[in-house]
Formats: C-alpha cells, sequence, structure tokens
C-alpha cells in the first residue's frame, strides 16, 4: 500500500496554492531567520556583559580577611552580598568552601584543580550542582600559589532567552497565520482578473464567441495578456468567418457550376437523341440539331476553359514580369473586337481628360494583362445595349476617390484598397449603359454571378469572366473595381501601382 502511494503522481498545486505558500513559506522563514539571528545576538551580548562582570572581579587578596564578618550557611559557606560565587582552591589544588553561596545552587566544580580542563582567563559555562541551571565561571591565579574561580549565575540570562524563544514562536506562529490569510486575499485579489478570463474562456468554449476579456489595462501584465487574447480571439473569429464563407463560396461555386453545366448538357442529351432517330426525323430537323449540339458543345467548352483557367489563376505562383505598354494592350484589345461592332460607337482616349495618349508603362505579364482587358471591354459589349458608348481609357494618377485604387461610396471591389496618394497606372472601360445597384455591384466579382437571374445564356457570359479579371489584378498587387449606379453606366477599372521610378511625369498631376 505503501509503495502505491509513493508510485502515484504529486496532486498538481493551482497558481493560487502555490502563490499563497510559497509566500507564506518564505515570509515565515525570513521572520523565523531574524528571531534566530536576534536570539544569537542577545545571548551574545548578555554573555558579554556576564564576561565583562567576571573580568572585572578582583583577585582575591588578604584584605578579604579585613572586611565585616558575612553570613555563614549552614554548609559554612560564606554568603557575600551580591551575585558573585568564589571558590579558592589552596596551593595544594584542593578547594575550600564558597564564598557566596546562597539560594540557587551553585556551579559544579572538580574538587581538585589540578587536571581539570577549566581554562585559565577565559571564561565558559558549566552546570549548576543540581537543576537545568549553568554558571559562567572563570579561572585565575591568585596569592600564594592558590588557584580561584569566580562564577556568576546565568538564570537571568537563560530565562531572558527562554522568553525570548517563547514570545517569537508565538510571533511565528501568529505571523505565520496571518501571511496565509492575507497572501490568500492579496493572491485572490491579483488572479481576480484570470478567473474573469477563465470564465469568458468558457463561456466562449461554450459558444458564446462574441464574448471579449474585460481587462485590457496595458499596465499591468494580465491587462496586455487579456489584450493579445482578444486579438487572437478576434483573428479566430475572423479566421472562422472566413472559412463559413469560404464553404459556402464552395457551396455555391460548386451549384452555379453544376447548373451552368446541366444546361448544355440536357440540351445535348436532348438532341443526340433527336439525332440518333434520323430515319423518323426530317432532314431540317437533323440540322437544327447538329447545330445546337455544336453550340452547346462549344459553351461547355468554353465554360470548362474557364474554370480550368481561373484554377490555374489560384495555383499559379509566379507571373511573367516584363514592361508592358496598357496603352498598346488597349489598343489591341479595341482591334481586336472592332470588326464585330457594326457601327457601334467605342472610343480609346486618355485618362483625366488629357489632351494626348501617352504610353503607360508598367510590369507585368503581359498575356495575364491582355485578358483582364479583354474580360472588361466582352463585358461592357456584352451587357449594355448596342447604341450605348463605350470608352476605353488609359492613364497614370495618384490613387484616390476620384480617380480609383481607393474605396468610397458607389464603388465595389473584390480586393483590398491600395494606399491614398500612391501612383498607379489604370486601364477602365467605361459604358454607358443601365448601370447597377450597390447589391448587384458588390457582388459582380462573384464566380458565376450574373444580373441576369434567369440564368439562360442567351444573355451574358459564364459569370466567370469578372472574377478571372479579379484573379490576375491580385496577382499583379492591384485591384479591379467598379464604379456605377442605375442608370449611370459602369466603369470597370483596372489600378495597378506602379513601380519604382513610376512616378516620373506625375509631379504636377
Amino acid at each position: 500500500m505503501i509503495a502505491r502511494r509513493l508510485a502515484w503522481p504529486a496532486r498538481p498545486k493551482s497558481l493560487r496554492a502555490r502563490l499563497v505558500w510559497g509566500a507564506a513559506v518564505l515570509c515565515t522563514a525570513a521572520v523565523l531567520t531574524v528571531q534566530i539571528i536576534g536570539v544569537l545576538v542577545l545571548r551574545s551580548w548578555l554573555l558579554g556583559q556576564v564576561d565583562q562582570q567576571l573580568a572585572g572581579f578582583p583577585t582575591p587578596t588578604p584584605a578579604l580577611a579585613a572586611l565585616p564578618p558575612p553570613a555563614v550557611t549552614a554548609t559554612g559557606s560564606i554568603v557575600l552580598p551580591s551575585d558573585f560565587r568564589l571558590t579558592i582552591y589552596d596551593h595544594a589544588g584542593r578547594r575550600t568552601p564558597a564564598i557566596g553561596a546562597g539560594s540557587p545552587p551553585g556551579p559544579r566544580l572538580p574538587e581538585e584543580i589540578v587536571g581539570t580542563t577549566l581554562p585559565r582567563g577565559t571564561p565558559m559555562t558549566v552546570e549548576a550542582v543540581t537543576g537545568d541551571g549553568h554558571w559562567r565561571v572563570k579561572r585565575g591565579d591568585g596569592p600564594d600559589g592558590s588557584t580561584y574561580v569566580v562564577a556568576l549565575p546565568l538564570d537571568t540570562f537563560d530565562g531572558a532567552t527562554s522568553k525570548l524563544m517563547w514570545l517569537n514562536a508565538v510571533v511565528l506562529v501568529v505571523t505565520a497565520v496571518a501571511l496565509i490569510v492575507l497572501s490568500r486575499w492579496v493572491v485572490g485579489l491579483g488572479l481576480r482578473p484570470l478567473s474573469s478570463m477563465e470564465e469568458t474562456a468558457r463561456d466562449i468554449a461554450a459558444g458564446d464567441s462574441d464574448l471579449r476579456v474585460r481587462d485590457t489595462d496595458q499596465r499591468t501584465e494580465v491587462g496586455r495578456l487579456g489584450t493579445v487574447l482578444n486579438t487572437m480571439l478576434d483573428r479566430i473569429h475572423e479566421a472562422l468567418r472566413e472559412r463559413e464563407r469560404s464553404e459556402e463560396r464552395l457551396r455555391r461555386f460548386v451549384s452555379d457550376a453544376g447548373h451552368e453545366l446541366r444546361t448544355p448538357l440536357t440540351t445535348i442529351q436532348g438532341f443526340a437523341q433527336l439525332a440518333l432517330r434520323r430515319r423518323e426525323s426530317p432532314a431540317a430537323e437533323l440540322d437544327e440539331a447538329d447545330r445546337l449540339i455544336a453550340q452547346n458543345a462549344e459553351r461547355m467548352s468554353l465554360l470548362v476553359n474557364d474554370l480550368l483557367l481561373l484554377a490555374k489563376l489560384d495555383r499559379e505562383p509566379v507571373y511573367r514580369r516584363e514592361p508592358v505598354d496598357l496603352l498598346a494592350l488597349a489598343a489591341e484589345t479595341v482591334s481586336a473586337v472592332a470588326p464585330q461592332l457594326d457601327g457601334r460607337p467605342l472610343r480609346l482616349g486618355p485618362l483625366l481628360s488629357v489632351d494626348d495618349l501617352e504610353p503607360v508603362e508598367t510590369i507585368g505579364d503581359p498575356l495575364r494583362l491582355r485578358q483582364v482587358a479583354d474580360n472588361l471591354l466582352a463585358n461592357a459589349l456584352m451587357h449594355t445595349p448596342s447604341e450605348a458608348v463605350i470608352e476605353v481609357r488609359v492613364g497614370t494618377a495618384r490613387s484616390g476617390t476620384a480617380v480609383g485604387g481607393t474605396d468610397r461610396p458607389g464603388r465595389a471591389s473584390a480586393l483590398p484598397p491600395l494606399p491614398d496618394g500612391v501612383v498607379v497606372h489604370i486601364l477602365e472601360v467605361a459604358d454607358h449603359g443601365p448601370g447597377l445597384t450597390s447589391a448587384e455591384a458588390a457582388k459582380v466579382f462573384e464566380r458565376f454571378y450574373r444580373v441576369d437571374r434567369s440564368r439562360t445564356r442567351d444573355q451574358g457570359g459564364s459569370g466567370l469572366g469578372l472574377a478571372i479579371a479579379t484573379a490576375i489584378a491580385e496577382r499583379h498587387g492591384g485591384r479591379v473595381e467598379v464604379d456605377t449606379a442605375p442608370g449611370n453606366g459602369c466603369t470597370f477599372r483596372l489600378v495597378l501601382p506602379a513601380v519604382d521610378g513610376g512616378q516620373s511625369g506625375m509631379d504636377g498631376a
């Protein structure tokens, strides 16, 4: 049973108990040390006083015989009117009756001085003849070859020391109890913020994730710990919210992708079954079926290619970095769609109403940036009436609410804003179409989102063009944004931060 108990690990003590008992033990040890030092100093001082009295005792001479006759005890000892006891050994070393015998038992001295351990001239402590008393004695050489031993009782010394030790014991016990009680109160007061943190953490673990630690006083360690915990909780809470949003986006993405693929697949399946019945179907219906199968297959191919491109953009670690002229890139984009416009107004112009177009050179991947420009222009052509004017503008400016790059009412983006006042290169596509509401603008960069809620493919694309543009802009350190309002058209804007040295020509902008 004893071995089993020894094998058990010791129960861990709480922080409160460790602090209380640690403080109590340390303070008690300090008090005990002071008391021991005090007793030792007092004993040393009292013994020093006794030794001084012994040292001041005169050497016995024949003049003692001229003193008034002192009292004599029943044992024949002579009583002196003081606490001194004088014992004389004759020249033969034999002890004679003591002078000064009284009520306290005298010191235990040898009958013969020869061969004793009493040192000459050095006081020492000996026991009393009877009882537990002590005497301080000193040996000296008298006249005519005699030896004397003078002694003083240590009753006062022992009594004072004993009372002091009892007093110290009582003070020590009272002090220890008071220290334990006071330590529990002080430690409890100091650990109250930690107890509050414990309760808050328990409530958070129970599901109330909006709670925060109340004590955040930066002047205390617990307050600084509370600030750190609140920061950590905020980040965890935001990470959980972002995870929920990501899961929701993923579910919506999978649902939208399935919906987008289901429509052409259903069409292909239906017309494929019609094509299988060639003998029963007219030639015109078979030709229409073949045309629709090819058309929907092409749509599926485009959708799958867009999905693969998004996946590639998400995992592509590095883009090409080389000089790119946004003006030349915009001109190529406009030239590519010009044959399909059928007289629709499309203009290429400068930013900020500057008179002349100037090259706008940035650093990036020319193929990816061209893809952004194509998507922005295709989005404007697809979602605006044929008579709506579309303007493609290129220029360099400082980021702000007026030109772009930062947030303001009526502007939306899926990416964070750039610092205000930095030099940026801008390519924007503005149309004079119906515009978007603020709710529509907030979602327009999401994957598969289309303002047309009918989900048909007769109007609009797959809803991935702006998501692709956003992914490319993010990898270039910029962002894609839209300024819009119902009835005021849309201005989709690619904003790229200028590289080092890109402030040339901007001092007067």
